[in-house]
């Protein structure tokens, strides 16, 4: 019973930490483009691709959920995916959180005359990066 409880719990986690990190970067970037909007309004396409990034972490979390939720048909495994839903669900939340301030970062650049829109997608990858390590430590698991 309480390995089963346990195993819930990890998939929870897994679910709701990477959307939780989603919400936050994506709206961190949100912010950044909404001011810098009042600036250069012809920078919405690129300030649009940027503010959406961190949301790739949310849907990692969703594939990390699916994966574990087949392992909780033996109830002995509850320790596993608590540990394995509390690492990547962490992970990715704090990717998502860094990637928007990235993200944001790059808006602003945007809005004041550089040319910084294609770097900042490469240095936005980087904490992606980890995320992706995440879930594809899980799938080894």
């Amino acid at each position: 019973m309480l390995n089963t409880f346990l195993g819930y719990l990890g998939l929870g986690l897994v679910l709701a930490l990477p959307g939780i990190g989603s919400a936050i970067g994506t709206t961190i970037a949100g912010n950044a483009a909404e001011g810098g909007l009042k600036i250069k309004p012809e920078g919405s396409g690129n300030f649009m691709v940027l503010s959406a990034l961190p949301a790739t972490q949310g849907i990692y979390g969703f594939v990390a959920f699916f994966m574990l939720l087949s392992k909780m048909s033996d109830p002995a495994n509850g320790v596993i995916v608590l540990a394995i839903g509390a690492c990547v669900g962490l992970v990715c939340m704090l990717s998502a959180i860094r990637q928007g301030q990235v993200c944001a970062n790059g808006i602003v650049g945007i809005s004041q005359g550089h040319n910084v829109f294609t770097n900042t997608l490469i240095y936005a990858a980087l904490p992606e990066f980890y995320a992706i390590l995440g879930l594809v430590g899980a799938l080894m698991i």
